[in-house]
C-alpha cells in the first residue's frame, strides 16, 4: 500500500502503526514536530552549558548515576550503551514488530521531550523508509527501564554495528546501510539513552497483537456459527432483547455478530431447547473478549504517543525531570489480561471441536466428520492438535508482571516484564490462530456432511466460501498442513 503517514501533526493510531510495520508507508516529520525536537536539544544543551548533572549525559547510567564524566567521555557513554547491550539471545523478533518499534521511537522523539537532535530522528526514520530492518533477538528486557536491549538492537544499526535486513537478505549493518544509500551516523550525548529508555518493543508488540486478535476473534466467532448450522442449534440464544437485559457492550456486540452470520439460515432451529454452553452462551462467554479488546485500545494509544523515556526536558520551560515514564506497567498489564482472554477462546474452539467429531453429541454426523470411518480417522489428528494447541495457550496465560525480580544493582529493583508479557501474547496469539483455523475446516466439513453451504446464513456462507477456496473437503484421509497454513493466513486478514 503506498501513501505517507506525517508524523507530529496529530496522534498516531493503532492503524497508522499498523501501516508503517506491514504496508512500507513512508514517514514524514511535521513541520511543527522539527520545532519541537529542536527546542528541545536547545533546552539541553542550555542545560549543559550552565554545568547542570544530566543522567546518563555527563554521568554513569543507573546504579554508576554518582560517576561524573568529562566532557570527552559523552559522547563514548552513549556508544558504549548500545556496545554492553549486546547479549540478547533468542530467535528475531518479526520484521513488522522491529519496523512498528522503529516508528514508534519516532514518535515518541516528536513529543521534543526526548532533547535529541532532528539528525538521529532523520535517520531513524530512514531505517523504515529505505526498508533496513534490524535483527532484534526476542529476550533481554525487562521493561522496566524499558525495552533497553531490544531497542538497543535496533538503536546500534544507526551507528553501523550489529545486522539488519535488506531486501530479504541479513548483513551486516554497515552493508545493509550501504546496500540502502544510507550511512552510519554518530550519537551525540543523549542520544542513545533516548533511543534505548522507553516502553517502545512491548507497545510495538501489543500494537499488531491487538489487530491480530480481534481477527482470531472474529474468525473464532464465525467457525461458531458455522458450527452452530452444522449442529442445527436453536439461534433464539443471540435475540437481541436477551443480551440488552444484560447489558454488557462486549455481549450485545458479540450476539450482533452471531446474527449477522446467521440470518437467512436453514439450518438454525427455532426452537428453544437448551444447548451445551458453548452454543448457546457464546456472547457471555466470548463478549468480555470483544469488550477488553474494544478498550484497549486508549491505553495502547496514549503509549504510542507518549513521553516514555528519562530524564525528559520541556522544550517550551527548559525543565528536566528525572522520572519513570520507561516503565512498562501499562502494558504488560494489558497483554497479561489478552492472554487470559486468548485462553478463554481456546478453551470454547476445544470444546466445539469436540462437540462436532464426536458422534454421540453432533447430531447425526459421523464420527470425526470422515463419510468412510474405519479405514478414515478423519478429523481425529486435528482434534489431538486442536488440544495440544489449547493446553500451550493456556500454559501461556500466566501473567508475566507479577514475577519481578531486583536486577542492575538494585536500581532496577521492581521491573515490570513488559516484554515477557508481549512474547507469551505473541505466541499464545499464534497457537489460537492455528486452532482458530482447524476449527474452521472442521465446521466447514460438518456443514458439507449435513448437507451443504446453500443452507447457510448469508454471513456464514460467505465463511465457507473462503474456507474452499483454499481447503476442499476431506473425503479421505491426506495431510492438511497445507489446507491450514493457507486458512491461518486468511485469518490474519479477515
Amino acid at each position: 500500500m503506498a501513501g505517507i503517514l506525517v508524523l507530529g501533526a496529530q496522534p498516531l493510531s493503532i492503524e497508522d502503526v499498523a501501516r508503517v510495520a506491514r504496508d512500507n508507508v513512508t514517514v514524514r516529520i511535521s513541520g511543527g514536530a522539527r520545532s519541537r525536537i529542536a527546542n528541545g536539544r536547545a533546552r539541553l544543551e542550555e542545560l549543559l552549558a550552565r554545568g547542570e548533572r544530566i543522567y546518563g549525559v555527563n554521568t554513569g547510567i543507573g546504579a554508576n548515576v554518582g560517576i561524573s564524566l568529562a566532557p570527552e567521555q559523552m559522547e563514548l557513554l552513549q556508544h558504549n550503551l548500545v556496545r554492553q547491550l549486546g547479549c540478547a539471545t533468542g530467535e528475531p523478533l518479526p520484521r513488522d514488530v522491529v519496523r512498528a518499534a522503529t516508528l514508534l521511537r519516532v514518535a515518541t522523539f516528536v513529543t521534543g521531550a526526548s532533547a535529541v537532535r532532528n539528525e538521529l530522528v532523520d535517520a531513524l526514520a530512514a531505517l523504515l523508509n529505505r526498508g533496513v530492518t534490524p535483527v532484534v533477538p526476542r529476550y533481554g528486557s525487562v521493561g522496566a527501564s524499558g525495552d533497553l536491549m531490544p531497542s538497543a538492537y535496533i538503536a546500534r544499526v544507526l551507528v553501523g554495528m550489529g545486522e539488519a535486513e535488506f531486501q530479504g537478505r541479513r548483513m551486516g549493518a554497515v552493508e545493509a546501510l550501504e546496500a540502502a544509500g544510507l550511512a552510519p551516523i554518530r550519537f551525540a550525548p543523549k542520544e542513545a539513552l533516548a533511543l534505548i529508555n522507553g516502553t517502545t518493543v512491548m507497545t510495538a508488540v501489543a500494537s499488531l497483537v491487538w489487530l491480530d486478535a480481534f481477527r482470531v476473534l472474529r474468525a473464532l466467532l464465525a467457525a461458531v456459527a458455522l458450527s452452530i448450522e452444522a449442529l442445527q442449534a436453536p439461534d433464539l440464544p443471540f435475540h437481541p432483547w436477551v443480551h440488552e437485559r444484560k447489558g454488557h457492550p462486549g455481549q450485545i456486540a458479540v450476539a450482533a455478530y452471531l446474527r449477522e452470520m446467521l440470518q437467512g439460515s436453514g439450518y438454525t432451529q427455532p426452537s428453544s431447547g437448551q444447548t451445551c454452553y458453548s452454543l448457546r452462551c457464546v456472547p457471555q462467554g466470548l463478549g468480555p473478549v470483544w469488550e477488553a479488546l474494544q478498550d484497549s485500545r486508549a491505553v495502547i494509544e496514549r503509549e504510542i504517543n507518549s513521553a516514555n523515556d528519562n530524564p525528559l526536558i520541556d522544550p517550551d520551560t527548559g525543565a528536566m525531570y528525572k522520572a519513570g515514564n520507561f516503565y512498562g506497567g501499562h502494558i504488560a498489564r494489558l497483554l497479561d489480561t489478552w492472554k487470559i482472554d486468548f485462553a478463554s477462546m481456546a478453551n470454547w474452539g476445544n470444546a466445539l471441536m469436540a462437540l462436532l467429531v464426536d458422534d454421540r453429541f453432533n447430531a447425526g454426523l459421523p464420527a470425526n466428520l470422515t463419510p468412510q470411518p474405519g479405514v478414515n480417522s478423519g478429523f481425529k489428528g486435528m482434534q489431538l492438535s486442536v488440544t495440544s494447541l489449547t493446553c500451550a495457550v493456556r500454559q501461556m496465560a500466566g501473567p508475566s508482571s507479577i514475577h519481578s525480580l531486583p536486577t542492575e544493582q538494585y536500581n532496577q529493583d521492581v521491573v515490570s516484564l513488559g516484554m515477557h508479557a508481549a512474547v507469551t501474547a505473541m505466541d499464545a496469539l499464534e497457537c489460537l490462530r492455528n486452532e482458530t483455523a482447524m476449527l474452521l475446516l472442521a465446521s466447514a466439513q460438518a456443514v458439507d456432511l449435513r448437507g451443504g453451504p446453500s443452507r447457510l446464513g448469508n454471513g456464514s456462507r460467505r465463511v465457507y466460501a473462503s474456507v474452499r477456496e483454499v481447503a476442499r473437503f476431506q473425503d479421505q484421509d491426506r495431510s492438511m498442513e497445507p489446507e491450514l497454513a493457507a486458512v491461518a493466513a486468511k485469518i490474519k486478514a479477515f
